[in-house]
């Protein structure tokens, strides 16, 4: 993911205002498509159900989250790298009210994100997995709502169909 030694990193840039949101970890620019690196948001499709019975798409909830930091905060992000399908995978930053905080954790800390996870289940960044469990804990954002926990699902689907439900 990292350039090769002596190859020259891409440069950071400025999220700007118009880009087009396509979930809550994925936007697009110019034909290009970015991806928050380390974050998973809500599958969207799939259903919240508050404590009132009411249901709300989750993904959208995710991706309400991520436009609305997008759109109050000045956001830079660093290209890390791409993912399978071309995206450019980034770690961002965003400016509020004089603090510069990481996106991911922002996401994830207000309860509309979750950490990502490689194949094997191992936390892409164990610090989103803190942010994870505070979260959760406190019942931030979509800790309020029964939902289909969105990396669970999809290591699920990622397993070989000998191996699902295997151990479960």
């Amino acid at each position: 993911m990292l350039p090769a030694y002596g190859q020259q990193v891409a440069s950071s840039f400025t999220v700007p205002k118009n880009i087009t949101l396509q979930t809550g970890d994925t936007w697009e620019f110019n034909g290009q498509v970015y991806r928050l690196y380390g974050i998973q948001s809500c599958i969207r499709g799939s259903i919240a159900v508050d404590a009132a019975g009411n249901k709300r798409d989750c993904g959208s909830l995710s991706l309400a989250q991520l436009g609305g930091l997008f759109q109050t905060a000045a956001v830079t992000c660093q290209p890390i790298g791409r993912a399978r399908d071309d995206a450019i995978f980034t770690v961002c930053a965003a400016e509020i009210e004089g603090s510069t905080i990481d996106v991911g954790t922002a996401m994830i800390s207000s309860g509309f994100a979750f950490a990502a996870t490689y194949a094997d289940g191992n936390a892409v960044n164990v610090s989103y997995v803190v942010a994870e469990l505070t979260a959760k804990g406190s019942g931030e954002g979509l800790w309020a709502f029964k939902f289909p926990h969105p990396v669970q699902a999809l290591l699920r689907s990622s397993q070989p169909a000998a191996t699902k439900g295997a151990g479960q």
